[in-house]
């Protein structure tokens, strides 16, 4: 775990240039320096006192970033048993006692929790295309999305793409080398007028 390429380092906020290791794992795959700077100037003014949850914790990259710029609550879900220890040995060095760590299936969590999320960060592991899809539906399905609450999704560019939600509108999109990024915001249906 101490190998340099192991390591994210928090971009700004309380925590800025602090470097968190990570293990190796399958699948494991950080978003990279360059576009987690760009999508946290997009977030930045929703950040102060959101409720975040990171369904593939992974490095934790996301999370932290987004506890480190002042969100209330930030939940972190991955099934990996190394990859939830070294994510609570980083939440105990950095006494980040915003974040929750749970180990468990995506799936599972949404199923089996309650509460709702200003901001959603979806960022599977790229071996399976699938899984993007299947989280998408799990999302729409668990309620767990508060009105305009805002979903990122990370993908490989090249992937197909996923069927999305109706009450999902994209505000913003990028791609970065191989990687396509999209920001999402839940919009509430529209009500009919009233009639005279």
């Amino acid at each position: 775990m101490s190998s340099r390429s192991n390591q994210v380092r928090i971009i700004a906020g309380q925590w800025r240039g602090r470097k968190l290791s990570f293990p190796d794992a399958q699948g494991l795959r950080p978003t990279p320096d360059r576009i987690r700077e760009t999508l946290f100037n997009w977030l930045a003014p929703l950040l102060p006192g959101a409720c975040c949850i990171d369904l593939f914790a992974g490095s934790g990259a996301l999370g932290f970033e987004a506890a480190s710029r002042g969100a209330a609550r930030v939940v972190m879900v991955d099934h990996n048993p190394d990859i939830v220890r070294a994510l609570r040995l980083n939440q105990q060095l950095l006494c980040a006692d915003v974040i929750e760590i749970f180990q468990q299936e995506a799936g599972n969590y949404l199923s089996g929790r309650s509460g709702q999320f200003d901001l959603v960060f979806l960022d599977p592991p790229f071996k399976d295309p699938a899984l993007l899809e299947k989280s998408i539906r799990m999302l729409t399905d668990s309620g767990s999305l508060n009105g305009g609450a805002r979903i990122y999704l990370e993908m490989p560019s090249k992937a197909p793409e996923p069927v999305i939600p109706k009450c999902w509108a994209v505000e913003k999109q990028k791609k970065a080398g191989h990687v396509a990024y999209r920001l999402y915001r839940k919009v509430e249906p529209s009500r009919p007028a009233a009639s005279e």
